[in-house]
């Protein structure tokens, strides 16, 4: 049986008294979620979540070498992120930010 703790509660003539607790805590599991370092999880571009692969390896059902889709992120020295895939088409185009329009520049890339 698990032992519970009582707390003693001193009254104003100096008796103890003893008062039971609520509840005994017994078991405890703790939960941890990750997200990805992002001022927006949205890539701006193709409107799917970062977490995400993009709308093009969607559809083409890339995958890496584990069967998960292999859809990298790739965040600029302006801090903001987008698909790699993405990225990679819209500088072809106009080499600025989609968001701030700073010149782009990659910071680093990752999953």
């Amino acid at each position: 049986m698990a032992e519970s703790v009582q707390d003693n509660v001193e009254r104003g003539d100096g008796d103890n008294v003893k008062t039971e607790n609520f509840f005994t805590l017994k078991k405890w599991n703790a939960v941890a979620m990750w997200s990805w370092d992002v001022e927006c999880d949205t890539c701006a571009i193709c409107r799917v979540q970062v977490m995400d692969a993009c709308l093009r390896c969607q559809a083409e059902s890339k995958k890496d070498f584990y069967g998960k889709q292999d859809c990298v992120v790739v965040w600029g020295e302006c801090n903001h992120s987008f698909h790699y895939c993405c990225m990679s088409l819209w500088v072809k185009q106009n080499n600025r930010c989609p968001l701030c329009q700073q010149e782009w520049s990659i910071q680093r890339m990752g999953k």
